[in-house]
């Protein structure tokens, strides 16, 4: 089978990664992932993103079914359940939100930290880093931001060797706020056919 422009997207999220090893400033292009999945969502009311234009997803499917660093099991039912996606969102956003909080304490004119947060837990010196050309809040969301990218594709690996290739993609927060988004605007669609024909029947 022919391939496609977008079946080469995996490559922009090794580029990434790569990039922002060099230059954190960098991370901000990590705001496209998130922003174009969201975008399509809502004005194409699909997921389009996560099935076709996902360089993670198609990073790890390579690195799982290609190169045959997945173990290929079933992941367990727990991963794929409502409750542990929407908690996982949740906490995930609640991670991002106090990113945010930090970017704008430096705003303020709080010192600069020059880390990268792994897993939320671990904090990886970044002092080599040169950010002198930036201003230190937009620095700051650059590691920070760099930080829950680092820390969702390291979760993303480990799943990958763990279970199936993409199993990341079963409670991958963006996944699972594309697919909210798309079900809102499938049921609003079906509200208002469902007005309109009430509409019309009543004309008739």
């Amino acid at each position: 089978m022919k391939k496609k422009w977008y079946d080469f997207l995996w490559v922009s999220e090794l580029l990434y990664l790569v990039l922002g090893l060099f230059n954190i400033l960098f991370a901000w292009l990590g705001m496209l992932f998130f922003v174009i999945p969201l975008l399509i969502a809502v004005f194409g009311g699909n997921k389009t993103y996560c099935n076709r234009f996902c360089g993670r997803g198609q990073l790890l499917g390579i690195l799982g079914s290609r190169l045959k660093l997945s173990r290929n099991a079933q992941p367990p039912k727990f991963l794929r359940s409502r409750w542990f996606r929407y908690g996982f969102l949740a906490f995930f956003m609640t991670m991002f939100s106090l990113m945010l909080i930090n970017t704008y304490k430096v705003f303020r004119g709080a010192p600069l930290r020059e880390t990268v947060t792994l897993l939320w837990m671990f904090k990886l010196p970044w002092q080599w880093a040169n950010v002198s050309m930036a201003a230190p809040w937009i620095a700051q969301y650059a590691f920070g931001f760099f930080g829950v990218m680092l820390t969702s594709t390291v979760l993303g690996l480990v799943t990958m060797v763990l279970f199936r290739p993409r199993s990341w993609c079963v409670y991958c927060p963006m996944g699972t706020m594309t697919q909210g988004i798309c079900q809102l605007k499938q049921r609003k669609e079906f509200s208002n056919c469902g007005r309109t024909s009430e509409k019309d029947s009543g004309a008739a």
